[in-house]
């Protein structure tokens, strides 16, 4: 196994940097920790929690971009879940949408199944893939310097954006947003078009 950098960000402090600054940004946040961390960081309508939806979260975040090119999207997903949509990195990389960024807390470990390691443990970039599928920015994410000079480029740099955050397996308290999926949908679709968007 390849010598790796111990990672020492602390997930849920990252997220809520990242998202002090959201303005009006659509939010996906991939299942598991990555919903808790976005909810801890203040629920919002424009908060998208794909709870079950494994896989999904960068493809969800790229028909956003795609439906809404005035608006940033956000993805905050971990790198299980990135890992088993990588598909979907080379879809984002042939549609170059200006408005996506990708951001995976990347604790190298499955955090809903047992904390297996995943294979970004094993050297797996996910930030080489995202470069080699054509994102216009892509990089790992190691110290809170680095972090703060990210940031920025997350919510203003012309995308597709991609951001590894290497965080740490500590766990943080729970945070659960809402569950229900319909509901979920029909409030974040209200708060994007109107209440129109619902009759």
């Amino acid at each position: 196994m390849p010598r790796r950098r111990k990672p020492t960000l602390d997930r849920r402090e990252a997220v809520t940097e990242i998202l002090k600054r959201r303005g009006d940004a659509l939010v996906v946040a991939g299942l598991g920790a990555p919903c808790w961390d976005t909810a801890a960081a203040g629920d919002h309508p424009l908060n998208f929690y794909t709870w079950g939806g494994m896989g999904g979260a960068a493809m969800i975040g790229l028909g956003l971009a795609l439906a809404q090119p005035r608006r940033r999207v956000l993805v905050i997903t971990g790198d299980g879940e990135m890992l088993m949509g990588l598909g979907a990195l080379a879809t984002i990389g042939v549609q170059q949408p200006r408005n996506l960024a990708v951001i995976v807390m990347d604790n190298e470990r499955y955090g809903e199944t047992g904390m297996q390691l995943t294979h970004t443990r094993f050297g797996v970039e996910l930030s080489g893939i995202a470069e080699a599928c054509g994102f216009r920015a892509a990089g790992t994410i190691y110290t809170e310097a680095q972090l703060s000079a990210w940031i920025p480029k997350l919510h203003r740099e012309p995308g597709p954006v991609f951001a590894a955050i290497k965080v740490t397996t500590q766990r943080a308290p729970m945070v659960l947003p809402m569950r229900d999926g319909t509901a979920i949908k029909n409030r974040f679709r209200e708060a994007l078009l109107g209440a129109k968007a619902l009759e």
